[in-house]
C-alpha cells in the first residue's frame, strides 16, 4: 500500500509539473527575454539609424550607451498618465492593451528551437499546439482593434484620422498575408508550426527556397505585408508624424504609450518569428543536408540551445531589415498603400497558392 501511494504521489507531482509548473517557468523565460530583446531593439535601432544617417546614436548614458533602454524604461514608468477629459474612458484604456496583448500571446506557441522528442527533454515552445498556424491568424486580428479603440477613444480628430487609417492598412494587409501562409501549410500538409519546421527537415529544404520559386513569392508577400501590419517603414501612415502629429496614440502618455511602443516592437517579433518558422526553417542550421556543413549544426552544443541559437540569428536578421527600411525608404501614399495591397499583394498571393496546388498534384 505504501508504494502505491508513493507512486500516485511520483504520478500526480509529474503531472503537475508538466502542466502547471513547467508552462509558467516557460512563459516567464519567453516574457524575460521578448522584453528584454525589445528594449534593446530600440537601443540598436537609434543606433543602425545613426550609422546611415551619418550621425551618432545614443552614446551618454553608460557606456557606449547601453543603459539608454534602462533610462527610457524609468522615464515612461514615473512620467503621468493623463486621460483626456472627453475621452471614451473605457475605450482610451482597453486600446493599449488589445495591441500588446495578443502579440505577446502568439508567442506561446512559436518553437523557438526542437521539441522534447529531439533534445530528448523539455521542449522549447510554450504550447505546440496542431492548429497552431490557425490560432496565430486569429490573434493577430485583434490587434487592429486596439488601434481602433485608442483613436476612437482619444476623442481627438488626428487620433481618429490615425484609427480609421490603421483599420483600412491592416484589414487590407491581412488578407494577402493570410493567404500567403497558405503556400507553407500546404507544404507541410500540417498546421502545426513545430510540423512545418520538421516537415522542412525531411523534405531537405527551407520553404523560401522550395517550388520553383512559389516558396520565395509567397515569403515576399507575407513580409510586405507584415512590415505594413506593424505599421513601420514605409507603411507607417496611421502615424505619419508630418500629417496627423502621432496618429492613434496623440494623446497618450505614461504606461499607456509604453505600451503602445511595446507593441510596435512585439508585433515586429512575432511577424519575424512566424517568418523564421515557416519559411526559414524555424530551429535548423543553414544546409542542414550538406556533409561539408556539419560544423553549422552546432554539435558541440546541447541540441536545443544550438536550434535556439540559429532561430535567434535568423530573427535578428529580419530585425535588422526593418530597421533598414525606416532608415532607407520614404513613406507610401494612402492610395498607393492600398494599390499595392489589393492589386498586387492580393492577386500575387493567390497566385502562389494555385500554382503550388497544381505543382502538389503533378
Amino acid at each position: 500500500m505504501p508504494r502505491l501511494l508513493e507512486g500516485i504521489e511520483d504520478v500526480v507531482g509529474a503531472t503537475l509539473f508538466y502542466y502547471a509548473v513547467s508552462p509558467l517557468l516557460k512563459i516567464a523565460a519567453a516574457l524575460v527575454v521578448v522584453l528584454t530583446l525589445i528594449a534593446y531593439l530600440t537601443l540598436a535601432e537609434r543606433k543602425i539609424l545613426g550609422f546611415i544617417q551619418a550621425r551618432v546614436g545614443p552614446n551618454r548614458v553608460g557606456p557606449w550607451g547601453l543603459f539608454q533602454p534602462i533610462a527610457d524604461v524609468a522615464k515612461l514608468l514615473v512620467k503621468e498618465d493623463i486621460v483626456p477629459q472627453q475621452a471614451i474612458k473605457w475605450a482610451f484604456v482597453l486600446g493599449p492593451c488589445l495591441v500588446v496583448g495578443p502579440a505577446l500571446v502568439i508567442l506561446a506557441v512559436i518553437p523557438f528551437g526542437p521539441p522534447s522528442d529531439v533534445t530528448g527533454g523539455m521542449g522549447w515552445h510554450i504550447a505546440d499546439v496542431n492548429v497552431a498556424l490557425l490560432f496565430v491568424l486569429a490573434m493577430a486580428t485583434i490587434g487592429v482593434y486596439g488601434l481602433i479603440l485608442g483613436g476612437w477613444g482619444s476623442n481627438n480628430k488626428f487620433s481618429l484620422l490615425g484609427g480609421l487609417r490603421s483599420a483600412a492598412q491592416m484589414i487590407s494587409y491581412e488578407v494577402p498575408q493570410g493567404l500567403s501562409l497558405v503556400v507553407p501549410l500546404m507544404m507541410a500538409g500540417t498546421m502545426s508550426l513545430n510540423g512545418i519546421v520538421q516537415a522542412q527537415h525531411d523534405q531537405h529544404v527551407w520553404y523560401v527556397f522550395n517550388y520553383w520559386g512559389l516558396g520565395l513569392a509567397a515569403f515576399f508577400v507575407y513580409f510586405v505585408a507584415g512590415v505594413a501590419e506593424s505599421n513601420r517603414n514605409p507603411f507607417d501612415l496611421p502615424e505619419a508624424e508630418s500629417e496627423l502629429v502621432a496618429g492613434f496614440h496623440t494623446e497618450y502618455s505614461g504606461m499607456r504609450f509604453a505600451l503602445f511602443f511595446l507593441g510596435e516592437y512585439a508585433n515586429m517579433i512575432v511577424i519575424s518569428a512566424v517568418a523564421v518558422t515557416l519559411f526559414l526553417g524555424g530551429w535548423l542550421p543553414p544546409f542542414a543536408n550538406q556533409s561539408w556543413a556539419g560544423f553549422l549544426s552546432l554539435s558541440f552544443l546541447p541540441a536545443g540551445l544550438a536550434g535556439f541559437i540559429w532561430f535567434f540569428v535568423k530573427l535578428l536578421a529580419f530585425l535588422f531589415v526593418y530597421i533598414w527600411f525606416r532608415g532607407t525608404f520614404p513613406r507610401y501614399r494612402f492610395d498607393q498603400l492600398m494599390t499595392l495591397g489589393w492589386k498586387w499583394m492580393l492577386p500575387m498571393a493567390l497566385a502562389a497558392i494555385m500554382l503550388t496546388g497544381l505543382v502538389k498534384v503533378l
